[in-house]
C-alpha cells in the first residue's frame, strides 16, 4: 500500500520552530519530487515548499522564504521541511504529497500536479 505520513506538527509559540516529516512506506521517494502544502480553516490550499528528484531544485511560496527549508534523505525514504521563525499566520493543517510526472531537476507548487497526499499534520502557533 502506498502511503505517505507527516509527523513532527504540534503547538509552537510565534518564533518558535518545528520539524515536519514526511515519510513513504510502500515505494520509494527517489522518483519522486516532493511538495509540502498547507490549509487554513476557511482557506484554500496553499503551496509552501518542494524539492525535485535531483534535490537541487527548491521553490518556496514567498510567505515563508528565508524562514523555512525543505530537505530530503533519500536514504530514509523521508522529506522535511524545517520551519524557524513561525507565525500565528502559519497556522494550518500541512500536508505532504508526491509527484510522479515532473521532470527530474523540478518540482512545481501545484497541488494538481502531485499523484499521492498524506493525511496531515496539524501546526498551531499561538502564545
Amino acid at each position: 500500500q502506498l502511503q505517505l505520513v507527516e509527523s513532527g506538527g504540534g503547538l509552537v509559540q510565534p518564533g518558535g520552530s518545528l520539524r515536519l516529516s514526511c515519510a513513504a512506506s510502500g515505494f520509494s521517494l527517489d522518483y519522486y519530487a516532493i511538495g509540502w502544502f498547507r490549509q487554513a480553516p476557511g482557506k484554500e490550499r496553499e503551496g509552501v515548499s518542494c524539492i525535485s528528484r535531483s534535490v537541487s531544485f527548491t521553490k518556496y511560496a514567498d510567505s515563508v522564504k528565508g524562514r523555512f527549508t525543505i530537505s530530503r534523505d533519500n536514504a530514509k525514504n523521508t522529506v522535511y521541511l524545517q520551519m524557524n521563525m513561525l507565525k500565528p499566520e502559519d497556522a494550518a493543517v500541512y500536508y505532504c504529497a508526491a509527484d510522479l510526472g515532473v521532470e527530474f531537476s523540478l518540482c512545481v507548487p501545484e497541488a494538481s500536479s502531485y499523484d499521492y497526499w498524506g493525511q496531515g499534520t496539524q501546526v498551531t502557533v499561538s502564545s
